[in-house]
């Protein structure tokens, strides 16, 4: 591109332009505008920045937090009451079994001790003056209550363990009559022979009775001998504790044989008169060590019915 100049001489001058540059400078100037315009508008206007959550909105975002770990706690603790009051209950029914077992034991009062029943308590309401009174906590209570279960149940083990030993001891004691019905027709000791008329000692004691009636094992034992024997016709003896045997001849039959465990009162044989016998009778002996005793002596305190 060429420009002519003239000046007011009348001279003239050509100026040859390139037009790419002339673009060039034109497009950097104009860049340079909206960039400075850009600038100008950014340092004017005041910076905008984000919201910020004011103190309320913080204050209630914690108090929502420790209401939630709150309850999780809360929740956590009733859990745990629950299994808590659960083994109580266990322990409860436990007891209740226990005391009625001991109730039986002890042949006591069945309505006196009845355990399902509420226990009696009231009087009149008479407030407490002076310091209020602070109730224990849920926590406390449950502790306490522990401790008493804890304390009920040595004892009420220690009283079974007691009533059990004495049931065995009272089984094993030679207390009862070896006859429900029936009288004393020979004691123990010097008498006259009823087949001889000599003078002759009776080891035992002689229970006249109706023949086929029972005869009854007067403790606990085992039957060591069940047989016919001379003299005594059919005979049962059982061993029992502290070396003490008894036995029980000129039985019509027996009932129980060698090796049998036998209860107090417990039928081991049928009254008759086997043997050398005069009539239907219970030939009744007690020994100890093999030494013959006084029946007479442990059945002072025997019922009268068994």
């Amino acid at each position: 591109m060429h420009i002519i100049v003239l000046s007011r001489r009348g001279a003239s001058r050509s100026i040859s332009l390139n037009l790419r540059l002339i673009a060039s400078l034109a497009g950097l100037f104009t860049c340079a505008t909206l960039a400075a315009g850009i600038a100008l508008g950014s340092w004017l206007t005041p910076s905008i920045q984000a919201p910020q959550p004011d103190a309320a909105t913080r204050v209630l975002s914690q108090q929502l937090e420790q209401l939630t770990s709150s309850r999780r706690d809360a929740q956590r603790q009733l859990e745990a009451f629950a299994t808590h009051v659960a083994e109580l209950q266990a322990r409860l029914t436990r007891l209740d079994a226990l005391g009625a077992r001991l109730t039986e034991i002890a042949d006591l009062d069945a309505s006196e001790f009845d355990f399902s029943l509420a226990v009696g308590q009231g009087g009149p309401a008479e407030p407490l003056g002076g310091v209020q009174y602070q109730p224990a906590t849920f926590e406390e209570t449950l502790d306490e209550l522990t401790l008493q279960l804890d304390s009920r149940e040595q004892q009420l083990d220690v009283l079974q363990q007691v009533f059990a030993y004495r049931q065995i001891t009272e089984a094993e004691t030679l207390s009862r009559r070896p006859v429900r019905d029936g009288f004393v027709s020979s004691p123990f000791g010097r008498r006259s022979d009823p087949l001889t008329g000599r003078a002759s000692v009776h080891k035992g004691m002689d229970f006249a009775g109706e023949p086929g009636s029972d005869i009854l094992a007067v403790a606990a034992g085992v039957v060591t001998r069940a047989e016919r024997a001379p003299g005594y016709g059919n005979v049962v003896e059982i061993s029992h504790a502290d070396g003490y045997t008894t036995l029980y001849g000129h039985n019509q039959r027996n009932l129980v044989q060698v090796g049998d465990l036998v209860e107090p009162g417990q039928v081991i044989a049928k009254l008759g008169s086997t043997g050398r016998s005069t009539g239907p009778h219970l030939h009744f002996e007690v020994r100890k060590g093999g030494r013959p005793m006084n029946p007479a002596t442990f059945l002072a305190q025997a019922p009268s019915e068994d």
